[in-house]
């Protein structure tokens, strides 16, 4: 007797289109562990709730953990902290709630808000990716988030590196096993709302998301509602702008990759394997694009490991230092550290050099 399997139940469009993003980007279907990022805010409910219906259909089998961060910035974080752990709760998933003071962390690394809350959410994040053995932390970043980054971008004078916006999936931190991944980008805002409504679960409201004394606040606020009149779709055009970027980032990343291994061949036979000197006439003979895409990489791969506050500006003043005649020029980068071009090499100079 033939006995027939039981059928999935129905995938909701949200749930579906979350599918078809996970297996786009090759995420794990089962035997693993994730941690799924849950402010409580709409775009991150939304994405614990997609997991979860596609845990419960069937189509994925993955250990979840729900991990929070309190900011300790409004009165009502400590609630907020709650609410997010009794849903993840109410869904059958362990939470982790972490507690950062960001305003002193703020004040301490000279940072603004936005910044030091960033830092320190992505900080707790791997450290709780690695508690729990999980390799995969998953974010509710949506394609309104990359069109805000990319414009803000674009306003900072940033590189076509920088202009092709989030990642779908990128290493937490410059040389961490584990990946931050964003399978939301290709899905709007207002999507993630009305999912949460078709699931009947409400989604808190953070009031400073409304600050515009907020750069990003203010450019989701104000400056996208302008360019809407010119084009109803602009959220969409910028994704779009974004991903074309992004592929050809990809293409430049292989060959910058090559022009670094060159620069620095002589300087690692030599012994010299932590933030090598440059060769300058390799990558005065290289194409402009090729060779500030190498010097970017070679910025975080420096003592500072990270290129988070170098805009262009820096980027180019560098290259002046490749291009031109004479050495002993050199160049303060934001966090601190300089570069000097020093008898045909550029070479690191520690902050209290």
């Amino acid at each position: 007797m033939h006995v027939r399997k039981p059928k999935r139940p129905r995938l909701s469009q949200f749930a579906s289109r979350l599918l078809a993003q996970w297996r786009q980007l090759k995420l794990p279907l089962e035997s693993k562990s994730v941690i799924v990022a849950v402010s409580g805010g709409a775009d991150s409910t939304a994405l614990l709730l997609g997991i979860d219906e596609l845990r419960t259909s069937g189509n994925v089998s993955v250990t979840v953990f729900v991990a929070h961060l309190d900011h300790q910035l409004r009165n009502s974080s400590r609630k907020d902290a709650h609410w997010v752990s009794s849903l993840a709760r109410q869904l059958g998933y362990t939470p982790v709630v972490g507690r950062a003071k960001v305003s002193e962390i703020a004040q301490a690394r000279a940072d603004n808000l936005e910044q030091a809350a960033r830092i320190s959410r992505y900080e707790f994040l791997e450290r709780t990716a690695k508690r729990k053995h999980a390799r995969l932390v998953l974010t509710g970043h949506t394609m309104d988030d990359q069109a805000e980054t990319v414009l803000m971008r674009l306003m900072r004078g940033s590189s076509p590196a920088g202009l092709s916006g989030m990642e779908a999936q990128r290493p937490i931190r410059t040389g961490s096993d584990i990946i931050l991944v964003r399978p939301l980008l290709l899905m709007r805002r207002n999507q993630t709302e009305d999912y949460c409504r078709e699931r009947k679960i409400d989604y808190l409201h953070d009031e400073m998301n409304e600050d515009e004394r907020f750069s990003r606040v203010k450019v989701r606020k104000q400056l996208v509602p302008v360019m809407q009149m010119f084009n109803k779709r602009v959220v969409e055009a910028l994704s779009r702008t974004a991903s074309l970027l992004s592929e050809d980032r990809d293409v430049l990343l292989d060959s910058s990759d090559s022009l670094l291994k060159q620069a620095t061949k002589f300087s690692i036979e030599n012994g010299e394997t932590k933030a090598p000197p440059l060769d300058v006439h390799v990558l005065a003979n290289a194409p402009a694009a090729l060779r500030r895409r190498a010097l970017r990489q070679w910025i975080a791969n420096g003592p500072a490991g990270s290129t988070r506050r170098l805009e262009m500006v820096h980027l180019l003043a560098v290259e002046r230092l490749v291009t031109g005649k004479e050495g002993g020029k050199v160049v303060e980068l934001p966090n601190g550290h300089k570069v000097r071009r020093k008898r045909g090499r550029l070479e690191f100079e520690a902050k209290n050099d």
